[in-house]
């Protein structure tokens, strides 16, 4: 992995983090844990309804930077390999496995050797 994406991946988990934080902080229909944060200094330094807007803000460029990020760090990505798909690669394997060990089994549908083979079935008549 190279060196940027870790650190990418790295703010990514930060900000997540952060998110969390923000979220739980606000205030929700049920009051949530904004009650506990708001009741004392929070209301004294931003007043009654600053503290929301704030909050409000702050979520929202955390997610549209986790987003951003999110979206940036798959251009990161470095394929080493092949762009095959895992189906792709095990079908040469499968193949070689379903390979049949004695020609004219007559196990595939087709007629064996000393059935004529384009003779059709007899239907009895009257």
């Amino acid at each position: 992995m190279s060196f940027p994406f870790i650190i990418t991946l790295g703010v990514i988990t930060l900000i997540a983090l952060l998110m969390i934080i923000v979220i739980l902080l606000q205030s929700g229909q049920g009051g949530g844990l904004a009650g506990i944060a708001s009741s004392g200094a929070t209301r004294q330094v931003l007043g009654t309804r600053q503290a929301p807007d704030l909050l409000e803000k702050i979520t929202w460029v955390l997610g549209t930077a986790f987003i951003v990020l999110c979206i940036l760090i798959n251009f990161m990505i470095q394929n080493e390999g092949p762009e095959e798909s895992i189906i792709q690669q095990q079908a040469p394997q499968q193949q070689q496995q379903q390979m049949p060990a004695a020609p004219g089994g007559g196990t595939d549908g087709t007629p064996l050797p000393g059935d004529g083979g384009s003779q059709q079935p007899s239907q009895d008549q009257e």
